[in-house]
């Protein structure tokens, strides 16, 4: 009889984690009750940001560090930053344009831009050493870091659309708050371990382990992602008008808000990359930080952010996504600031906990209020873009860094970065609030239209 009722408790038990786990990716209750396509999609695209997040984190805190054990200078770093957003921005229109072309097709698009060619570069970056001697080796790798950009970014048209067609609107912030939730445990827990493993496998061996990990991480990814459902290859082919200079200007002069929040993002971006590509080499060379406690740094900006980021979710859906972004602009500025105050590189670990806290709400946010903005039918190209400007402020931000850091010490940079985030902030508060927009009553066609 104990037997029976030990069994019968287990199994419960495993109900009850399975309904838990099943609310954790579908972003809660509100989405129970959809059809089970729309389910499966989102169960796979939130099991492919979670590996996602895994591999490009190796990636986005390794990546300087490899480059500088290698012998990269300050003056590279900061070229090799600026020609990753010029080769991203030269891919987003095409991407555009080949979402707009390909129609029902865009996720195999997708995957073999995002999910196959970029992602090689990570085993390529792993094998850099083997490949090529020590004079070209830093140049190499420096291509090979664009070569991902831009055929990352090709496929990012088509993948704002397609995610816009995945996830229904009305649940956005609390999905999104789980999605980027996972990905927030999973950016942690790469930064610890790959920290630790590079640190005791030695340099750079312990940098050439980590990159051939991140490609097997990103491979089941990418396999994630060609599972989801694309919903418009059930869709008769929509007939876009060419993308034309002129014709667009005259589309986004009906859509005053977007092109508000274009020239914010211009200004927003300039000022994040002024400083950008410089936060993790003054972490090595001034305060001396291994690279243990670069993914400990790391791990303490994902720690707040995991924690927070299924609030902000519900807040972006009560709220709306603007008014999230409005208060997280404001607050963002101080992080760089907190940098020239720190002396230790422990430090550093407060210091990235409030960032966590910050940027977790901006990131849900804005990428929520730019599928909000953008016209369903025509949201391939206002997404590239909004990228476009993102990746050109950004280039221009990280060439005018590299000239500054010549001039002024990493401390000067860093406020630099701090006046223009505030800059941004403020007129992304004064000019967008004269427009009337309420992100949490949309029309029914939106709302229903998945």
């Amino acid at each position: 009889m104990a037997h029976r009722s030990t069994t019968r408790s287990f199994r419960e038990t495993l109900q009850y984690t399975e309904q838990w786990f099943n609310r954790l990716i579908l972003g809660g209750y509100w989405a129970l009750g959809l059809p089970q396509q729309i389910r499966d999609n989102m169960r796979w695209y939130w099991f492919d940001g979670l590996f996602a997040a895994a591999s490009d984190n190796v990636y986005a805190t390794y990546l300087t560090v490899y480059l500088v054990t290698l012998g990269a200078t300050k003056v590279q770093i900061g070229l090799m930053s600026s020609l990753q957003m010029l080769a991203a921005a030269a891919m987003l229109i095409p991407g555009a344009l080949l979402a707009e072309r390909v129609g029902g097709r865009r996720k195999e698009i997708t995957a073999l831009t995002g999910g196959g060619i970029s992602r090689l570069m990570f085993l390529l970056l792993a094998a850099a050493p083997l490949i090529f001697g020590p004079s070209a080796v830093i140049w190499a790798c420096i291509v090979m870091a664009v070569t991902r950009e831009g055929f990352g970014h090709l496929g990012f048209p088509g993948w704002v659309a397609m995610t816009g067609d995945i996830v229904p609107p009305e649940g956005r912030g609390r999905y999104f708050g789980s999605r980027f939730f996972v990905m927030g445990v999973a950016t942690m827990a790469t930064a610890l371990i790959f920290g630790a493993l590079i640190t005791a496998a030695g340099q750079p061996l312990g940098y050439e382990i980590a990159f051939a990990a991140a490609f097997l991480i990103s491979a089941v990814s990418t396999y994630c992602f060609i599972r989801v459902h694309d919903p418009a290859a059930d869709q008769p082919k929509r007939t876009q008008p060419p993308l034309a200079l002129r014709g667009l200007w005259a589309s986004m002069r009906q859509h005053p808000a977007f092109v508000i929040l274009l020239i914010t993002t211009a200004i927003w971006n300039f000022a994040l990359f002024t400083a950008g590509p410089f936060f993790t080499v003054y972490l090595v060379e001034n305060l001396k930080a291994t690279a243990a406690m670069v993914g400990i740094t790391s791990a303490a900006q994902q720690l707040t952010t995991l924690l927070l980021q299924r609030w902000w979710g519900d807040l972006t859906d009560r709220w709306g996504p603007r008014r999230v972004q409005m208060l997280s602009m404001l607050t963002i500025p101080i992080v760089p600031l907190l940098w020239t105050l720190a002396g230790a590189a422990w430090h550093i670990i407060g210091v990235n906990m409030v960032a966590g806290a910050l940027w977790s709400g901006y990131t849900l946010a804005s990428f929520s209020f730019l599928l909000h903005l953008a016209p369903e039918t025509e949201r391939a190209r206002y997404s590239a873009l909004y990228q476009l400007t993102v990746t050109l402020a950004s280039a221009g931000g990280a060439a005018f860094g590299s000239l500054l850091i010549t001039m002024v010490s990493f401390k000067g940079v860093f406020v630099a970065s701090a006046v223009g985030r505030m800059i941004a902030a403020l007129l992304f508060v004064r000019l967008l609030r004269d427009h009337h927009i309420d992100e949490r009553e949309m029309p029914a066609e939106q709302v229903t239209g998945g």
